[in-house]
């Protein structure tokens, strides 16, 4: 069979690596392998003894990383860019194939099927938006995730176990969190060398560089806003979708830990139970617990949930095949994007626009589907066939719920209102331009605007005469509301832009300067 030949599917996986990686090197330079650019800058900043943390690189990207990442990155950051580019992509590619190859043992097959089994992993890996994400921006996250595989799936020497996961937290901090799992499962010495070895590293990295281990352990570490906008769709972390939905900031902190606690705890106990007959199983377990722990997942951090979608994919029973492809769907396209004009229902839109953080949050409730394999079976063993029945109407609420709720308030990722920096701008700023005819265009109604649909967001501008005060715009009943600034481009014209998403429940309010409501607006923004 077609599926059998590896040949044919490692074929496929070279031209694919190959047309990826031409499309990278195509880009504008500005835009092409911009987290590498940043790790290249920092580099050279280091040589020149200059502060790694105080480096901030052409594209506004500072080095975010513990100061070991620099330790290893420094000896191929010496190469010209260009150089390092092609490196960087190859070695990426490489990883890929590496990383199926470590799946692919904890997938049940014959013996002369594997070859081909991991040629068509390595394929629908390197397709998946998390890869494509670390080709484009030239990340790190693909070694991570190899490191903390191929030592938590046992398949380093027993002596050394654990030190791959202490590496890999010394670069990047998530995998510390294999560690909790060694110590659930009571793999006591697997923990002690992982603790070993990222001390180790950190004590290594405070030798060579002092002055920057120390700004950052006693400080950058915790400065979030160094790493962009926590609140952006690419954030796909339980941390960014609760800051999406607009969960109060004296709230949030609490509320986080909370659902992590519960999130992980479950991965965790379900990882320990599958540990001994399915180490690649668990260790894909805790790889999505990290994604859905940490405060920021970007795209490429999310090569865990790809990695259990296509177990699920290849394991038995219907219902958990089913449940894998469309995971591996979601990580592969931009439901958001790709089914925005679609969907009319703002709760809709929420979904699919989160839905790799509910996939991740998903997969480590139910242990890449364990949970609702184990419920249908013991249904049908105990001769009662209502648990399907069940399990499907509760799918069907949850995505009724979904359909007819409003925007969360304050959930609208996409909203932004625009200043007077941004008044030069023709897409921002199109209702009037001229004096006169903004002037004229003032007058007659408290709000005059237009709305100008885009693929994925709703851009609103106009103007406001005198009488108004104040300018809000909710997006969903009831909730938090937003203020529109009021820009003076013209002497005594006041003007304004804002974007949103889908303004399906929006409504724009115009107050005066004693709190009466002089208009609003439902409506017109859906013309």
């Amino acid at each position: 069979m077609l599926w059998r030949r590896s040949n044919s599917w490692w074929l496929l996986f070279a031209a694919v690596a190959v047309v990826s990686s031409v499309l990278v090197l195509r880009r504008p330079p500005g835009d092409r392998l911009s987290d590498l650019h940043i790790y290249h800058g920092a580099a050279q900043a280091v040589a020149a003894a200059r502060p790694l943390y105080e480096y901030v690189a052409a594209n506004g990207g500072p080095f975010t990383y513990p100061p070991f990442a620099m330790l290893l990155f420094r000896p191929v950051m010496a190469l010209p860019e260009p150089v390092v580019q092609v490196i960087w992509l190859l070695g990426v590619c490489a990883a890929v194939a590496a990383v199926a190859a470590t799946l692919a043992r904890g997938i049940n097959t014959a013996p002369r099927h594997r070859p081909a089994v991991v040629a068509v992993v390595a394929c629908a890996l390197l397709l998946s938006a998390p890869v494509q994400s670390n080709l484009r921006f030239g990340q790190v996250s693909i070694f991570i995730v190899l490191l903390a595989l191929v030592d938590a799936a046992g398949l380093t020497p027993a002596r050394y176990r654990g030190a791959l996961v202490g590496v890999a937290a010394a670069i990047k901090l998530t995998p510390l969190l294999f560690v909790v799992f060694f110590l659930v499962c009571r793999r006591w010495r697997d923990a002690g060398r992982a603790t070993a070895a990222f001390a180790g590293c950190a004590v290594l990295a405070a030798l060579v560089l002092t002055g920057d281990s120390w700004a950052y352990w006693t400080g950058t570490m915790l400065e979030t806003s160094r790493i962009g906008n926590l609140a952006s769709l690419g954030n796909q972390s339980v941390h960014g979708m609760l800051m999406r939905i607009g969960v109060a900031p004296q709230t949030l902190p609490l509320l986080w830990a909370v659902l992590v606690a519960l999130v992980c705890g479950t991965a965790l106990l379900r990882a320990r139970q599958v540990a001994a007959a399915e180490p690649v199983r668990a260790a894909v377990l805790v790889g999505c617990a990290t994604v859905v722990a940490s405060p920021v997942s970007w795209t490429h951090h999310q090569v865990w949930t790809v990695l259990a979608a296509m177990l699920m994919v290849a394991a038995q029973g219907v219902p958990r095949r089913v449940a894998g492809v469309v995971l591996l769907l979601v990580m592969t396209v931009s439901l958001g994007a790709a089914l925005g004009d679609v969907s009319t229902f703002p709760g809709v839109q929420f979904l699919l626009e989160n839905a790799r953080a509910f996939g991740a949050v998903a997969v480590c409730l139910a242990g890449l589907g364990g949970v609702a394999v184990l419920a249908a079976r013991t249904s049908r063993r105990a001769g009662d066939r209502r648990g399907w029945l069940r399990a499907v109407t509760a799918a069907t609420a949850t995505l009724a719920c979904f359909a007819v709720l409003p925007l969360p308030a304050g959930a609208d990722p996409t909203f932004k209102a625009y200043r007077l920096a941004d008044v030069d701008n023709p897409r921002y700023f199109y209702f009037c331009r001229e004096p006169v005819e903004c002037a004229r265009l003032a007058t007659g109604a408290p709000v005059r605007f237009a709305v100008v649909r885009e693929k994925t967001k709703v851009r609103v501008n106009g103007v406001v005469d005198g009488t108004v005060a104040r300018l809000e715009y909710r997006s969903a009943p009831g909730g938090a509301p937003r203020v529109i600034p009021l820009l003076e481009v013209h002497p005594a014209q006041r003007t304004f832009s804002f974007r949103s998403a889908n303004m399906a429940h929006g409504q724009l309010v115009a107050y005066a300067a004693d709190g009466r409501i002089l208009a609003s607006y439902r409506d017109e923004l859906n013309p």
